[in-house]
């Protein structure tokens, strides 16, 4: 049987420790190994900066979060903000530097997306979702165990 737990937390970089502790703890509870548990880790403190830096860009705001864990199944967070939209097909594609790679060449961004759709199994862009609090931005990732 799934649990849901919703959480809110002010868009602060010095909130990151204690989002990323919620994923980490559920990740558990799901049965996620320690290497997957770092990985979930990873992937929701980039999407929380994500969302400070560039939703809320440096302007007070909330971050959302929900998740839900059915052990030894899945665990899914959604993180909703009522910050800026952007447009996901917009962001460069990362591609990993090489000796051959002109580093002239490359552009800027798109690590933290690429980290989080290599980790994840599913993640969803929504935006103008609407909600009992206003209009929302919402991601949705998935991991399966």
């Amino acid at each position: 049987m799934s649990k849901i737990q919703r959480f809110t937390a002010p868009a602060r970089f010095d909130q990151l420790q204690h989002i990323a502790a919620l994923a980490v703890e559920a990740a558990k509870q799901v049965g996620f190994d320690a290497t997957q548990q770092s990985r979930i880790e990873l992937a929701i403190d980039e999407a929380c900066s994500n969302i400070i830096e560039h939703a809320y860009a440096g302007e007070a705001g909330q971050i959302y979060i929900e998740v839900e864990t059915e052990p030894n199944h899945y665990l899914r967070i959604v993180l909703s903000d009522t910050g800026r939209i952007f447009a996901p097909d917009q962001i460069p594609i990362y591609v990993p530097c090489t000796p051959a790679t002109d580093v002239a060449s490359l552009k800027v961004g798109g690590l933290g997306l690429h980290l989080m759709r290599q980790t994840m199994d599913d993640v969803c862009f929504e935006f103008n979702v609407p909600g009992h609090r206003g209009v929302f931005n919402r991601l949705t990732m998935i991991k399966r165990l």
